[in-house]
């Protein structure tokens, strides 16, 4: 039997904004199904999720794709946290995201989510000059030249791989701040659109590696008059894909501005900074939807509202934000009683 290399990948205790971890087990291969994989188990007090004293936490397989940066065979685990007993670890919430999808999995809800994220060389964003600042924001949203797009060579490089580790990606862009792209990931139900973005990430931050270049989720990583970074959610249940479904995306604006302070609370830390009514956004503590607005809190596209049936976009999510919670939130908010 060949051997082949598992690399398990989770999402560790890191508060406000965890942060991902992997580690690699060699296998017998080839894997075809989920069961294939074993458990295995590593130090959580070493990741903000246990005590040096009770220290051993497990990963179960929750997901699997071919590794696209190794041999054929080799393949990229991600995993669930739980405690040694096997209970829910508190800082496991694709968990939750499980349960809230099963729950309503009658509405059948498609989600995409738009990736921003900015590139750094050392302590300043790529192309940045080592003194002061590149001209100001308006030639880099969607720009060709090596004056104004920067990075290209590293989101070419993981769209491939995203594309040939079987993840739904869609697209990318250069985006309005130099240094700073996009990528996006749907249509896909819950919670698999949340597996696909984390491993989209962590494939992000790999690559990286590679370029000698780190990709960093902050929503605001230049103070001052400069485009944050977010991951704008579009969303749609079967009833708005239908015919009429314009009502159901309307009461669902209703739904959303009830609970808009919850949402915000699980959409990414420091939000704050980049939610200010300004370069695109509604401020944080205002809820606003309209049709083609992107300074809304959500927007609902033309294409939406000349068709009376779609999706709607929610521009509130940080770029750091944890898909699993968000995805969560915006089922149990727009499916439920609310």
């Amino acid at each position: 039997m060949a051997k082949i290399t598992a690399e398990y990948i989770w999402i560790d205790g890191q508060r406000p904004t965890s942060k991902l971890r992997s580690k690699t087990k060699i296998l017998d291969g080839p894997v075809k199904k989920l069961s294939d994989i074993p458990e295995w188990g590593y130090d959580g007090s070493s990741t903000s999720q246990a005590s040096g004293h009770f220290s051993d936490l497990l990963l179960r397989p929750g997901r699997f794709v071919a590794d696209p940066l190794h041999r054929e065979n080799d393949i990229l685990v991600l995993c669930e946290v739980l405690n040694p007993d096997g209970s829910v670890h508190w800082s496991n919430t694709r968990a939750q995201l499980r349960e809230v999808a099963e729950k309503y999995k009658d509405h059948d809800p498609w989600f995409g989510i738009e990736q921003e994220y900015t590139f750094f060389e050392g302590n300043r964003p790529l192309g940045w000059p080592d003194h002061g600042f590149p001209a100001p924001q308006g030639g880099y949203y969607c720009g060709v030249g090596a004056d104004e797009v920067f990075g290209r060579d590293v989101v070419e490089a993981h769209a491939d791989a995203c594309v040939r580790a079987g993840i739904h990606i869609v697209g990318t862009n250069a985006e309005v701040m130099p240094g700073q792209w996009e990528f996006q990931v749907g249509a896909v139900g819950a919670p698999d659109i949340a597996d696909e973005l984390w491993l989209a990430r962590w494939l992000l931050y790999r690559i990286g590696e590679e370029f000698e270049v780190s990709a960093t989720l902050y929503p605001k990583p230049v103070k001052g008059d400069w485009n944050g970074a977010g991951a704008h959610t579009n969303f749609s249940t079967k009833a708005m894909r239908q015919e009429g479904g314009m009502k159901i995306i309307e009461e669902a604006m209703r739904k959303l501005e009830k609970r808009h302070d919850e949402h915000i609370k699980v959409y990414g830390a420091h939000n704050e900074e980049r939610l200010t009514g300004l370069h695109e956004t509604a401020p944080i503590h205002q809820f606003r939807w309209g049709i083609s607005d992107r300074g809304a809190s959500v927007r609902i596209p033309m294409a939406t509202a000349n068709l009376g049936y779609g999706y709607f976009e929610d521009r509130r999510p940080a770029a750091n934000m944890d898909p699993y919670q968000v995805c969560s939130i915006l089922i149990e908010t727009v499916c439920g009683d609310y």
